[in-house]
């Protein structure tokens, strides 16, 4: 299956003449756009908005576009501004805001204000507080934010198609008064799951469980954008789930606090030091920690299988299990089959440096590091902390010359005695 040229450029067209026709209809051509930018959306931005008679008004266009997981897989996608997921949404406590949301998608929509407390008809819930938003209409949905934290926004039309498709973004209200301690960096970064199966274009909806993709802003390792900060610095990550499972959010080389959630900041005695937290489904999390320690550090999450892309669920893994002529046999019903598994996985990224997979499929893992091919994809990326780090700009590999590293002390090491009345593991394969 292959993506039409022709249908992505009418989605995109779409896009934007929605965009032009909300700006001629509803907004002064005086106003003037104001980018709000102190939170720092991974691989995505922060939503302008304009001031109009004392309120902050802000657009979202719902449509369909091509959406690229890393090079070399891309899918036809649902969200907001031509992202998923969509730009964020960036306030402060006490603002009167007013979002227009123009619906460009072959099915009718809503938008729900995840956490938020806003007048019930403001909620979005299609029948219950509202009518769907019909293909080619304009709704508008206005309130007085009177909290302060991380939030969402999403969908609750069709939300097995809708979410699965990455309609989903964050919402982020600063207080009035500042946080203390005050943070120098502030990150945002959502997770998610997409059933995109191997050759295909298009994520599947009814899946339940077997993903083959776990992204963090809908992007998969290495396409993921790192975290920086300079050493001394104090970092936020907001991190938030709309996927269908739990994730244990994993950092090392730090310890963090985690300091708040779907309530806003928690009082100080109730932060919790950690080095992993549990972020469950709906739920978001504020984690806060000093950058003191150099280096290229990992975050990612610590079930093994979301740190993986393109899994092949039904495929038995066969370690153990010796190959010999295995491939000769096999080739005859499968051409070009190549064995992996009898020692572990580990062959797997062996193999996909000169094995090509179905068409837009990803490899397990892909990434390469200065010590070569790093065995994690989907839910991972990095912290990258410097010394007099400034700005966004990644820097590179940490330089490890000057800092003590692993070695290898002995490679001719008596191997261990073998138990004679042990069972032989390896069995050859029929």
């Amino acid at each position: 299956m292959s993506l039409s040229r022709r249908r992505l450029l009418t989605g995109a067209a779409s896009l934007a003449a929605a965009s032009r026709a909300l700006d001629a209809a509803v907004l002064p051509a005086t106003s003037s756009v104001i980018s709000q930018g102190r939170v720092r959306t991974l691989n995505g931005s922060s939503l302008p908005w304009r001031m109009v008679n004392g309120v902050k008004e802000f657009q979202l266009v719902a449509g369909e576009f091509e959406h690229e997981f890393a090079p070399g897989c891309k899918a036809r996608c649902w969200g907001y501004n031509g992202s998923t997921p969509g730009p964020t949404i960036e306030a402060v406590e006490g603002d009167r805001v007013r979002i227009l949301i123009t619906n460009t998608l072959p099915e009718g929509t809503s938008i729900h204000w995840h956490g938020i407390l806003l007048p019930n008809g403001m909620d979005g819930i299609s029948g219950l507080n509202q009518e769907p938003i019909a293909p080619g209409e304009t709704w508008a949905y206005e309130f007085t934010l009177r909290q302060e934290g991380t939030y969402l926004y999403h969908p609750h039309v069709d939300e097995m198609t809708q979410l699965a498709f990455g309609m989903m973004g964050f919402f982020i209200v600063h207080p009035r008064v500042p946080h203390d301690p005050p943070v120098q960096r502030d990150y945002a970064m959502l997770l998610h799951n997409w059933a995109l199966h191997p050759g295909t274009y298009r994520p599947d909806p009814s899946v339940m469980t077997e993903f083959d993709l776990w992204t963090f802003n809908s992007k998969v390792f290495p396409a993921t954008e790192p975290l920086l900060a300079a050493q001394g610095e104090r970092v936020r990550l907001r991190v938030a789930n709309l996927s269908m499972h739990h994730h244990p959010i994993h950092l090392h080389g730090h310890r963090f606090a985690v300091t708040g959630g779907d309530g806003g900041r928690w009082p100080r005695q109730a932060w919790l030091p950690e080095v992993t937290t549990i972020v469950g489904v709906g739920q978001t999390r504020d984690i806060e920690f000093v950058a003191d320690n150099p280096g290229d550090w990992a975050l990612h999450c610590h079930l093994s299988h979301h740190t993986m892309n393109a899994m092949g669920h039904g495929i038995a893994n066969s370690v153990g299990v010796k190959m010999e002529g295995l491939e000769t046999r096999i080739r005859k019903q499968l051409p070009g089959f190549m064995a992996m598994g009898e020692d572990g996985m580990q062959q797997h990224l062996e193999h996909a440096q000169h094995m090509r997979g179905p068409e837009n499929t990803l490899p397990m893992a892909q990434g390469e590091g200065p010590f070569g091919a790093i065995g994690m994809g989907g839910m991972m990326t990095m912290l990258k902390v410097r010394r007099g780090l400034q700005g966004n700009v990644d820097p590179g590999w940490y330089e490890v010359k000057d800092v003590p590293r692993a070695r290898r002390v002995d490679t001719a090491s008596p191997a261990a005695p073998k138990d004679q009345d042990a069972p032989e593991h390896h069995q050859h394969a029929e």
